[in-house]
């Protein structure tokens, strides 16, 4: 159950008529239109390029990053503080607010341009018939694509890319590969209407088909947007995606969107509880009211994650930039590049995916089912023949396939005199309702082979057709019949073989001499697998990714491919089973199921759609037009670089190498990406949960504010600015499962280390109790601000150090970073800027005891990791 894209026109033109009303309902003839006629219709109808989606501004990405949850609540928090006139803290969230929104507009503004290079693909030039004036005779030249006009006459030979929408005219062999329109691999035949025949399905060429063999002339009916493969787009702004309204209500968010939303909505609950809370405590134990109002917001600014939006867009600009940068991989879409992490399931089409646009010889074998090369050669001698003596220009492509099993036969086991002498004598080429071609050769030398001798006729083609020319009896044309459809079952293209010979003559040999032929055997020929997909395959499984098959192929074409990359196809199931089933019934099918054949788009997208729906991160890749509704369909869709561009426009990540192991590298680029961002979350929520918490035990027990609010903002600029280098950490283990964030692991981990942290600083409190004890009233408060400021950001390093995402040894960024922010918690209070910030130095007393804190604490540190950070990273939450 293929899809048959109906051509849509031009506006206001009909493909529906004869030759002789389509020529005249577009205003164009035999002799193609003039010049002015072309210039006057690419002005009204606009040049032959794909829509595509307009690249959106770089102005404008940066306006859409201010939607993240986070990046807006430090947008109020900003806001606040500069309606109180807290300027340093409001220049210091807008710093942070800016450098987010840059990072990840840059990113994504990259990754479009580098999307666009691949369009360069695709076809440049088409062979027109034009005239320089009305009375000028018509000329053939190249022409740009791009100035192809509706009215146009288009030449089609070997190779060519269909460049629009043909209704043909003529046509002489001509066969169209439209797996980027149908999914069907193979070639579809087409012919052109008799002059009083309207037109059908095999009389169009479509955009984004190219020709395998003959050659053909066509009109063009359709440019640019107007073109089946322009209009396979949903319209700006609509939502692809099954379930989604047009309000985008009931569609299903991709893994980044849940995970980012859900961490950022209950933190930022909890952050807008905190800050009334510090204000309410405040003034009824101590009764300082408003007084406490930049205290609480500078509480609330601490306990927000608020380089998350840098941390988030650093770790995957820098994950998406390592495989752009080797010419692998380009992510359009950085949110994406998580996504690709968190898939566990990998929809894929067969066409250009896991196989070549080409078939390949599986098997030669005689009546009997012996394999015979002896079969292959007199294929082969059918095929060279026919090309030479019918004149077309190339063979199609099973007859490539046969001669070059054959050339790879000789090579490796030597020329066979039998047949290196042959000559040709005449061929009956295949054609429109001919299903098999006939090649008549002598050899030379041979009295019996002379003019007065014999001729041998060779036929191949359909096994049907050929089987009703040869001369057996019905039982035995039956077994052979059976024989040819077991092998097509096992998704093979089967080709018979037959041979006769005839009295040599001189006139020329009809399709009446095809007659009790002999049986010579069985030619099966396979898709050929593309070069990496076994092993990609083999890297998927590895790294806990379940590949699926969506094709529109044989159920027995998509099982045999599979079972030679060493994928267990196990009981396919089609089209129309699927349409039996609800959406319940159809997740149930598709958890157990491997390989979906016969599919039209909508069955694809129904699949992944259900995936989806029972809970699975669902990647989807294909290049064609038919795979359009599945790859809007997935979490995330990857395209190959020989993608239709309606494909790459569609897709999230577009593979620029023709390698599919690139795919499985960038899996792993993603989850260790998701790693870093994870470790960030760990460090900084479980620091800042238990520094809210000691804030307010503190507010509570202490006559004054236990820090400052420039304090506060100091202490979080410098972890904030340590915590950058974790998009520079690496986890040689984070690859092994798909990654994804789990919001209420990470909230239980970071409540339980947010707990111990809060237990550090008590005991910090206590210290400080005892080593100031001496000092005046200010100096005490000003020794008490030094040494919770130093205490707090020695553990914070102590965290960043044990709960980052790596295993082994620590990247040099990641050891500077934590060496940094050590020695600015011990070096400041005591610097020239101590006092700026009403810190003074510490008695020695106070140094021995925190230390003796701090080695507890990074015990109790280091055996709650080795607990509790597994489960988390493994996947992550």
């Amino acid at each position: 159950m293929a899809w048959a894209p109906e051509a849509r026109t031009a506006p206001g033109r009909d493909t529906g008529g004869t030759s002789l009303e389509v020529l005249r309902a577009l205003e164009s003839g035999p002799r193609g239109l003039t010049e002015a006629e072309a210039e006057e219709r690419l002005a009204r109808h606009g040049e032959n390029v794909f829509p595509g989606r307009r690249p959106a501004s770089w102005p404008r990405r940066f306006a859409r990053s201010l939607r993240d949850p986070f990046t807006a609540v430090l947008v109020g928090l900003g806001l606040v503080s500069a309606v109180m006139a807290s300027w340093g803290t409001a220049c210091v969230i807008a710093v942070l607010v800016t450098v987010s929104c840059v990072l990840r507009a840059t990113g994504e503004h990259r990754a479009d341009r580098s999307a666009a290079a691949l369009r360069e693909l695709v076809a440049t030039t088409a062979t027109v018939r034009r005239r320089a004036t009305e009375s000028a005779p018509p000329a053939t030249r190249e022409l740009p694509v791009e100035q192809l006009v509706p009215g146009d006459l288009v030449l089609l030979g070997p190779g060519d890319l269909v460049p629009a929408d043909l209704r043909l005219l003529r046509a002489t062999g001509l066969t169209v590969h439209e797996a980027a329109l149908t999914g069907e691999s193979a070639p579809a035949a087409k012919s052109a209407p008799a002059a009083t025949t309207a037109t059908a399905p095999g009389h169009l060429c479509l955009q984004g088909s190219s020709v395998v063999s003959g050659t053909g002339s066509g009109v063009v009916v359709a440019t640019g947007r107007d073109t089946v493969l322009s209009g396979a787009l949903p319209a700006d702004g609509q939502d692809a995606r099954p379930g989604a309204d047009s309000s985008g209500r009931g569609r299903l968010l991709r893994p980044f969107d849940r995970s980012v939303n859900g961490i950022a909505w209950t933190l930022i609950r909890f952050m807008l509880l905190t800050a009334p809370l510090v204000l309410l405590a405040d003034a009824l134990v101590r009764g300082r009211g408003l007084a406490t109002l930049p205290f609480a917001v500078a509480v609330a600014v601490g306990l927000t994650p608020e380089m998350l939006p840098v941390i988030v867009t650093s770790a995957l600009a820098r994950g998406a930039a390592l495989p752009a940068r080797d010419g692998e991989v380009i992510v359009r879409r950085l949110p994406a590049l998580h996504d690709l992490g968190a898939v566990d399931v990998l929809c894929v089409d067969k066409t250009g995916t896991l196989t070549e646009d080409r078939p390949v010889l599986a098997l030669a074998e005689d009546a009997d089912g012996h394999a015979d090369q002896d079969v292959l050669r007199w294929a082969a001698v059918n095929a060279l023949w026919t090309l030479h003596l019918a004149e077309l220009p190339v063979p199609d492509a099973l007859d490539e396939a046969v001669l070059e099993a054959d050339a790879a036969d000789v090579l490796a086991h030597g020329d066979d005199p039998r047949f290196a002498v042959l000559e040709g004598v005449d061929a009956l080429p295949c054609g429109p309702g001919r299903r098999l071609s006939t090649a008549v050769v002598r050899r030379p030398g041979d009295p019996r082979f002379a003019l007065a001798g014999t001729h041998t006729l060779v036929v191949k083609g359909a096994p049907e057709d050929v089987l009703d020319r040869c001369a057996l009896d019905p039982a035995e044309r039956a077994r052979l019949t059976r024989r040819a459809d077991g092998l097509a079952a096992e998704g093979l293209r089967v080709l018979a073989v037959a041979r006769a010979e005839r009295p040599a003559r001189d006139r020329p040999y009809t399709e009446a001499d095809e007659r009790d032929l002999t049986f010579t055997g069985f030619v099966g020929l396979a898709d050929a697998p593309a070069p990496t997909a076994a092993e990609a395959l083999a890297g998927l499984a590895r790294n806990g990714v379940t590949v699926k098959v969506l094709t529109g192929d044989h159920p027995g074409t998509a099982a045999r491919i599979c079972r030679e990359l060493g994928l267990d196809p196990g009981t396919p199931v089609t089209g129309d089973r699927v349409d039996e089933l609800d959406d319940a019934e159809l997740a149930r099918l598709a958890a157990g199921t491997t390989v979906f054949a016969r599919c039209a788009p909508a069955h694809k997208a129904r699949v992944v759609h259900a995936l989806r729906g029972a809970g699975h991160a669902t990647g989807f890749l294909g290049d064609g037009v038919n795979d359009l509704a599945a790859l809007h369909a997935a979490d995330v869709g990857v395209c190959p670089r020989d993608g239709v561009d309606v494909a790459r426009e569609a897709a999230d990540v577009v593979l620029a190498s023709k390698d599919l192991t690139s795919l499985d590298r960038a899996i792993v680029t993603g989850r260790g990406a998701t790693a870093n961002i994870t470790a960030y979350l760990r460090i900084t929520l479980s620091s800042n949960f238990g520094n809210v918490i000691a804030m307010l035990v503190a507010g509570l027990m202490l006559p004054f504010l236990p820090m400052l609010p420039a304090q506060v903002l100091v202490q979080n600029l410098f972890f904030d600015a340590a915590q950058l280098s974790l998009a520079f950490d690496r986890d040689s283990g984070a690859h092994t499962r798909p990654a994804v964030l789990r919001p209420r692991a990470l909230l239980r981990f970071v409540t339980g280390f947010g707990l111990l942290n809060a237990a550090a600083d008590l005991a910090t409190f206590a210290v400080l109790a005892l080593a100031v004890r001496s000092l005046g009233a200010e100096a005490g408060q000003d020794a008490f601000h030094a040494g919770w400021f130093t205490e707090n950001l020695l553990t914070q390093a102590m965290v960043m150090a044990l709960l980052r995402s790596g295993r082994g040894g620590a990247p040099r960024p990641v050891r500077a970073a934590v060496a940094g922010l050590a020695i600015v918690g011990l070096l400041l209070p005591v610097s020239p800027l101590g006092p700026m910030l009403s810190m003074s130095p510490l008695p020695t007393l106070y140094y021995g005891l925190l230390a003796l804190v701090l080695v507890v604490y990074g015990a109790a540190l280091w055996a709650a990791r080795s607990r509790r950070l597994s489960p988390l990273t493994r996947p992550f939450p």
